[in-house]
């Protein structure tokens, strides 16, 4: 029986000059680079992990081909390695091929090692960790494969997943690869509207959840935030109940309990033939618009990908245990908590808690316990540990690390230097990360390198195999030298990309490969060293990175816009010590409106957690007693202006002629004075 639920340059440049050190794990040497991966045996002229990378640039098809064949198990084979054309957002890969990803996360696995632990489940409560062999979460997947069938799920429909990570969560996308079904997992933090909006979008008559989510000794009520989303979503016509607590929840006539319908299945359900190309699931994520996308992610392409960078990005070998603390409603947990780790028949850690329940040292409590070899977290979670202090960590044994990961946004040095330092011991390669959900898997991090390659803190330095970045200028030319910043896209395609946004391929043409013709445009910035290295500077379009989660500030001015006080706002990011980047709300009452700042703030921050998400919700508040925000002659927001006045750089502000109204940015200056001097009084 299986455990159930309940069981900018000249800036980046000083900044750079300030990096006195570079780190190096051991002395340079040259490695038997088909000892490091066997395809590159049959790659001409390739003799260490330098020219491999250069191979699977200049000769794509072949790198993936060979790939492909030796990490893939195919029930037909490919015949057409590639098919693509950045220029109209046109992506596939291994055209002719048939596969079944739960065959190649479980099935090839349970014929070698059915023993072998596939999930360890950490749940809240430390010490209780649940662990699942690969035998076992087959048996899952393939009852609720079949319980799936047998109640009208069919090869093509999408499933809703709104779980915190356990193992019938990761069963339950491994169920609906195995019939032929795509997935659709929601952020368990998502409040019902964000929930029912996604519901919609991808037109889920089946949702999967649980009665209550635990996390950091808090109960929240997950059943009945989809009772309530489903009352907008006359789609849905069926709600599968797992059981998290022993506590019961409000039933309804749609509903379905999961386990125990579960254990009336067959232990066997045949995997379907899926084409390289079928859809495998839908993730959304924020853009500069008020509405959330639906990025698809497809069959092959995707899980190659990511069992190629988790193997080689944290140096993951046979019975390694793989501890990414990312939720699985992210990508990150997608690639690096599930697809990733289970292609390569590893063992792999599913996250429930807190980095700070019961106290500072769950993490490295949690390392020492599980014997954990590769950490994957996030820049976020590291600066808040740091302001605990070095104890927490040195309390308990981290002997068994080997590489630790950072992750959702570009790692601060400080923050680096001190995860590297006491949490590594000095030992392990930090391996700063940057990708997107849009990039299916890892695209620049320090590791792979020729064994001893330095590495630079806070820095991605290097791309993955098949990733070419390039810069482009705001003339749209390719900058060619090194010391420069630009716009970050990428040249050729790499088979874990994205292909569409769901119901919209045209915006995903015009967000991606519109901006700069034959690129795949990442809304990022970077900046390139003097050596080629790259280095990740933040944002160029209306995005926040909020403790490593992407949000627009449309989708949040929208809500905001809502709330019956409001006339009218403007939303920024700006730096924050802990998340990265805060969430700054400039906002206009409706006149006549008499209220206190406090109250504005809990009724705005109410309005934002009920709509979206609690990390949405704003940090700072400035209410503007002006008739209106600045703007242009022609009604636009100067938002340039607001991040002048919130990054304090007055002199920055610019060309301020074409303002309707300049004594509205008198007064935001000095309501930003005054907010700033209150918020800094202890």
């Amino acid at each position: 029986m299986w455990p159930t639920c309940q069981n900018v340059s000249k800036c980046v440049a000083a900044s750079l000059g300030r990096r006195l050190h570079r780190v190096h794990t051991s002395s340079r040497r040259r490695c038997n680079v088909a000892a490091f991966m066997p395809e590159a045996a049959g790659f001409e002229g390739v003799s260490d992990r330098s020219t491999l990378q250069e191979f699977s640039v200049s000769s794509s098809e072949s790198f993936w081909a060979a790939a492909a064949r030796h990490r893939v198990d195919w029930i037909s084979p490919f015949h057409l390695v590639q098919d693509c054309d950045l220029s109209r957002g046109k992506i596939r890969w291994f055209g002719g091929g048939k596969l079944n990803v739960s065959v190649n996360c479980l099935d090839r696995h349970v014929h070698t090692c059915p023993e072998r632990v596939a999930l360890i489940w950490e749940r809240d409560e430390p010490g209780s960790e649940v662990k699942v062999t690969y035998r076992q979460l087959l048996e899952m997947t393939c009852r609720l494969g079949n319980l799936l069938k047998r109640r009208g799920v069919r090869r093509g429909d999408c499933i809703t997943i709104y779980m915190p990570p356990c193992p019938l969560a990761v069963a339950s996308m491994l169920a609906c690869a195995r019939i032929g079904a795509s997935h659709n997992v929601v952020f368990a933090g998502f409040s019902a509207e964000a929930l029912a909006e996604r519901i919609r979008d991808a037109q889920s008559s089946t949702v999967i959840t649980v009665n209550q989510g635990v996390r950091g000794g808090r109960v929240t009520e997950l059943k009945k935030t989809v009772d309530e989303a489903v009352q907008s979503c006359p789609i849905v016509r069926q709600v599968f109940v797992a059981m998290r607590t022993e506590n019961p929840v409000a039933w309804t006539a749609r509903d379905v309990a999961m386990e125990e319908e579960m254990l009336a299945e067959e232990e066997v359900c045949e995997p379907a033939a899926m084409d390289s190309e079928d859809v495998l699931f839908l993730l959304y994520t924020s853009g500069s618009t008020g509405k959330p996308k639906g990025l698809v992610h497809t069959q092959a392409g995707y899980l190659l990908y990511a069992a190629l960078t988790h193997r080689y990005v944290f140096g993951y070998h046979d019975g390694d245990v793989f501890g990414c603390v990312a939720d699985i409603g992210w990508i990150t947990g997608h690639s690096y908590s599930v697809y990733g780790p289970l292609a390569n028949g590893g063992t792999t850690v599913l996250f429930e808690s807190t980095p700070i329940y019961p106290d500072p040292g769950r993490y490295w409590e949690m390392v020492q316990r599980l014997k954990i070899n590769q950490f994957y977290g996030a820049p976020t979670a590291i600066r808040l540990l740091l302001k605990y202090g070095d104890q927490w960590v040195q309390k308990y044994d981290r002997s068994t690390l080997k590489t630790l990961g950072s992750v959702g946004e570009p790692i601060n040095t400080e923050a680096w230097e001190w995860y590297h330092r006491v949490v590594g011991d000095g030992r392990c390669p930090v391996v700063d990360t940057w990708w997107q959900t849009e990039t299916g898997g890892i695209c620049i991090s320090p590791r792979p390198s020729d064994p001893g390659a330095e590495i630079v803190p806070g820095m991605a330095m290097r791309p993955f195999f098949g990733i070419n970045p390039v810069l482009i200028d705001t003339e749209g030319n390719v900058l060619t030298s090194n010391h420069t910043s630009g716009a970050l896209c990428i040249s050729q395609p790499w088979p874990g990309m994205a292909r569409t946004i769901h119901n919209d391929h045209q915006r995903f043409i015009e967000t991606y490969f519109r901006p700069h013709p034959g690129y795949f445009f990442t809304g990022d910035g970077a900046y390139r060293s003097q050596e080629g290295y790259y280095q990740i500077t933040g944002r160029l379009d209306d995005v926040i990175n909020v403790s490593g989660h992407r949000i627009g500030t449309a989708e949040i001015e929208d809500v905001v816009n809502q709330c019956p006080i409001v006339a009218e706002s403007a939303v920024i990011g700006y730096s924050h010590d802990i998340k990265g980047q805060g969430v700054y709300a400039f906002v206009v009452l409706k006149q006549g409106v008499d209220i206190k700042a406090a109250d504005v703030l809990r009724q705005l921050n109410d309005t934002v957690s009920k709509k979206i998400a609690k990390y949405a919700c704003p940090d700072c508040i400035q209410v503007i007693f002006v008739q209106h925000l600045p703007k242009t002659r022609s009604g636009k927001i100067m938002r340039r202006v607001l991040r002048k006045v919130v990054e304090r750089d007055l002199e920055g502000l610019g060309d301020l002629t074409t303002m309707d109204d300049p004594a509205a940015v008198e007064e935001i200056i000095q309501g930003h004075h005054d907010l700033w001097n209150k918020l800094q009084k202890p």
